[in-house]
């Protein structure tokens, strides 16, 4: 494994293996990518031959073709490559555009409902020749968006990990437990022992890093979940019809509904962060920068 044999590896060979990967078949890389199976063999082949590995496992026959360790290992760095790349496609357009063209915005749900508005008041009003183009994602696939280069400011909950952006805090949104109207549960805050007890409606877990599951887990609680959504209308809909009760972000919840009631936990559940971030290392537009600096200001 020479270093300088490196040199011929091309962003070709990086986007087989990933074709390779995600679809397990030779010829389905080849259809994703507009190339002939045979085209798709030899750029594998030759990336193995450069960096001296086996990186495809081709059992034959019918049966997928998969990544063995060495290729899991470069398909990480092929993925961060290829993505760097996207980001450097990005800042070019970006720099292109100047003052005008298109600012790419990621927003989830309760940002997009509750934050949003005020900012794309103010922002269209101060630069009317850019083109906001919004995209909604799940929070969590706001900071991949934009380290791929997907889009050029995006709403985040903080902290956001590893991920290569700069962010500011906007605002703390506070869990509070919904309930329907004339509920008991009014004259709270009811402790989560009592709230465990409850049918509970819900968003979908996010697993460890869940802080609901997180307070629940402190206290040694298993909670009674009697349905789960992501959509924030869905979850407000069913607590007003009686199904349940939830615990919920302050942001997703519609307090001009007659029908429930949002009661203070009283801080049993960690509040969340939301922010607006970009990436660290690209290129940021005039535009891009405003956008932050008024969300700062709304």
């Amino acid at each position: 494994m020479e270093s300088n044999s490196w040199l011929g590896v091309e962003l070709r060979h990086f986007a087989a293996l990933q074709a390779v990967a995600s679809t397990g078949s030779f010829g389905r890389a080849a259809e994703r990518l507009g190339y002939t199976q045979s085209a798709i063999s030899q750029q594998i082949a030759t990336l193995e031959r450069i960096v001296g590995e086996q990186l495809v496992d081709r059992p034959g026959g019918p049966r997928p073709v998969s990544l063995t360790e060495a290729g899991q290992l470069l398909l990480r760095h092929a993925d961060s490559i290829v993505a760097r790349l996207q980001a450097a496609q990005a800042d070019l357009r970006a720099l292109q555009a100047g003052e005008a063209g298109t600012l790419r915005v990621g927003t989830f749900q309760s940002a997009g409902a509750r934050v949003l508005p005020e900012i794309m008041r103010r922002f269209t009003s101060q630069w009317p020749l850019i083109e906001v183009m919004l995209e909604e994602h799940d929070d969590e696939e706001i900071a991949d968006a934009l380290e791929r280069g997907e889009l050029d400011v995006g709403f985040v909950l903080l902290p956001i990990g590893e991920a290569p952006l700069e962010t500011v805090e906007l605002l703390i949104d506070p869990y509070v437990l919904v309930v329907a109207a004339g509920s008991p549960l009014v004259d709270g805050p009811p402790s989560l022992r009592e709230l465990a007890q409850q049918p509970l409606v819900g968003f979908r877990s996010g697993g460890s890093t869940d802080p609901i599951e997180a307070a629940f887990r402190a206290e040694r609680l298993e909670p009674r979940w009697a349905f789960r959504s992501n959509d924030n209308q869905t979850v407000q809909g069913l607590v007003a019809a009686g199904m349940g009760c939830a615990i919920v972000p302050l942001l997703t919840v519609d307090l001009g509904d007659p029908r429930i009631v949002a009661v203070d936990l009283g801080g049993a559940v960690q509040p969340r962060v939301v922010g607006i971030g970009r990436h660290r290392d690209r290129y940021a537009s005039p535009a891009a920068r405003a956008f932050i600096d008024t969300a700062l200001a709304a």
